[in-house]
């Protein structure tokens, strides 16, 4: 007889696809048709005690080079796990790859935990932090930014997870900035073309949009990125954004209009 507790874990225990299974990324491990994968720890007791998962059990497996894969669980214990790679569900697709870069002054912990979410599931492929006279954010806890964005895709089905920039200062961005990619500034105040004609001018090319802390970029930083060749003002519309806001409105309209979504 199954005792009310694990009772409860199993009908509050996500619903995978049909067909195939929790998914988890797999960083450091190539995936192939009969490759045996090891898991840690952690994942081990995701699938034993959250997704009630046993041997025989089904799981999909990615890494960010190698597509989808379904994979069936051999060994599960507290301490690990085995699985074996049985098919490939999907190819790794080129375009996530080449998805729009966030770059973001740092905000304090709600805020920005939620930019990270939010990027990873509106296709960002790099997450720059970039430190200005006025982020309010001591700090950046990049290894919790980096579960996040690794939770985020196997939520959303991702095939990558976005690279975690370390922190910069904005002075310095400039410094081996790829020449053939446009930093649209979503600026809040001054004369700037709106976001979507900009956006839908730029459709298909390499873009990275930049959001200021909540008290917006001193004066003399925007005069320094004016300067920059590689820098394009843009405006999202009449109202002041929060920082977090203003990255998910500008990705989703750059997705809309100029990337994956069109």
């Amino acid at each position: 007889m199954t005792d009310p507790q694990t009772a409860l874990l199993d009908a509050l225990a996500p619903a995978p696809p049909s067909g195939q299974g929790p998914r988890l990324y797999v960083a450091d491990t190539d995936l192939a048709e009969g490759a045996s994968v090891a898991l840690p720890a952690p994942q081990a007791h995701y699938l034993r005690s959250v997704m009630r998962r046993g041997p025989g059990d089904t799981v999909v497996l990615f890494n960010g080079r190698d597509g989808e894969w379904q994979a069936a669980i051999e060994t599960l214990s507290k301490t690990g796990a085995t699985v074996l790679c049985r098919a490939c569900l999907r190819p790794q697709p080129e375009g996530e790859a080449n998805g729009p870069w966030l770059l973001f002054a740092p905000l304090k912990r709600g805020p920005v935990d939620l930019l990270a979410e939010k990027a990873t599931e509106l296709g960002a492929a790099r997450l720059q932090p970039v430190v200005t006279r006025f982020t309010t954010a001591a700090r950046v806890n990049a290894t919790r930014l980096r579960s996040l964005t690794i939770e985020a895709a196997e939520q959303c089905r991702r095939l990558s997870v976005p690279d975690m920039a370390d922190p910069m200062p904005l002075a310095r961005l400039g410094d081996g900035w790829p020449a053939d990619r446009t930093l649209f500034v979503l600026a809040e105040r001054g004369e700037a073309p709106p976001a979507a004609a900009a956006f839908a001018a730029h459709a298909g090319a390499p873009a990275a949009l930049l959001v200021g802390p909540e008290g917006g970029f001193a004066d003399s930083e925007l005069d320094g990125l004016r300067h920059l060749p590689f820098v394009t003002f843009v405006r999202l519309g009449p109202r002041v954004l929060r920082a977090e806001t203003a990255a998910i409105a500008g990705l989703t309209l750059w997705q809309a209009l100029a990337g994956d979504w069109r």
